[in-house]
């Protein structure tokens, strides 16, 4: 019998890879000189982090950025500059994702995240096959909506706690280190590819009892 059923994926830099540098690059062309000081490829801050942890909306985000680079910005440029983190889904994720469901996993999202990102994450634009990230998991837990952030260690008890699931039977994939050592403390079983990298082979050397 095997003891992991639910496997906890990141979504940025496991199921998408990640390109904080084309990030920079678009909210500098909108003004903003210091991106690359504000912008971090984990945890936001600032109002960055004030969006992605959910205690400002899209429309106040989109006012503040415009307050900081003296002009008008739209909300279309808000998210085309967000969604420059992601640089591809590469094929092989979607692949395994579906796969991993079809062995009888359940796959959860837990996020660092926001509403500029999920605008395009959450549409059927995400795939390139006319499907959202929510076809190929059976839940999602993002840190906009849930007023937390990883690595809080509130947020992975919230997520326990709604999936009804001991830490002890799951799996966490995340490319940042932070996130995997309190996940760790929670007693959840951890994952640490780097970002972009393939990890639809190994991961089944961490499902095994």
């Amino acid at each position: 019998m095997r003891s992991i059923d639910t496997i906890i994926f990141d979504l940025g830099g496991v199921v998408i890879t990640l390109d904080q540098q084309q990030a920079v690059s678009r909210f500098e062309a909108l003004g903003l000189s210091d991106a690359r000081q504000r912008l971090n490829a984990y945890t936001q801050e600032g109002i960055f982090g004030d969006l992605e942890g959910g205690k400002i909306d899209a429309e106040t985000f989109r006012q503040k950025l415009s307050l900081m680079v003296g002009h008008e910005v739209t909300i279309e440029q808000c998210n085309y500059a967000w969604q420059g983190y992601a640089k591809e889904v590469p094929q092989r994720n979607l692949d395994a994702l579906l796969r991993l469901r079809n062995e009888g996993y359940r796959l959860v999202l837990l996020s660092n995240t926001n509403p500029c990102m999920m605008a395009w994450a959450d549409s059927p634009d995400f795939d390139g096959h006319g499907h959202s990230v929510r076809h190929y998991f059976d839940a999602l837990y993002l840190s906009y909506e849930m007023k937390l952030m990883k690595p809080d260690l509130n947020f992975f008890h919230q997520v326990l706690l709604a999936e009804h699931v001991s830490p002890y039977d799951c799996l966490f994939l995340d490319d940042g280190l932070r996130n995997v050592a309190a996940a760790s403390q929670m007693g959840i079983r951890t994952y640490c590819p780097e970002n972009g990298a393939d990890w639809t082979g190994t991961i089944y050397d961490y499902l095994e009892p």
